[in-house]
């Protein structure tokens, strides 16, 4: 929704292979519909992430290497606000990890 879903629309529109990247397999398919038809672009794709789990960042960053040959672009756009302190199951502060640990770790797993 929102950010997101506006950039992966466009990068559809230029015809780029996209992969959304949702914490929810119905949202997000329901996204990757939604902008394959109004693109046209078939190579619009849908992966889990929780940016808030370090282990689903790093599930995430190995299945991108090994099944993309390039990655171009990246757009960290997680992020939550005002939420009751809570802290995830690897013993972070859940919104220090979703908005910062977590796309900081994806972002270097995926140089190079």
């Amino acid at each position: 929704a929102g950010i997101g879903k506006c950039v992966a629309l466009e990068l559809a529109r230029r015809n780029a292979r996209t992969i959304l990247a949702c914490r929810s397999r119905e949202r997000g398919q329901a996204a990757v519909e939604e902008i394959r038809a109004a693109t046209g672009n078939p190579a619009v794709l849908l992966r889990l992430l929780d940016t808030g789990s370090l282990a689903s960042v790093r599930a995430f960053a190995r299945a991108v290497l090994r099944e993309e040959k390039r990655l171009d672009v990246l757009v960290n756009n997680a992020g939550v606000t005002g939420l009751p302190f809570a802290v995830t199951p690897e013993g972070l502060e859940r919104t220090f990890a979703v908005n910062h640990l977590g796309p900081f770790l994806l972002t270097n797993l995926l140089l190079g």
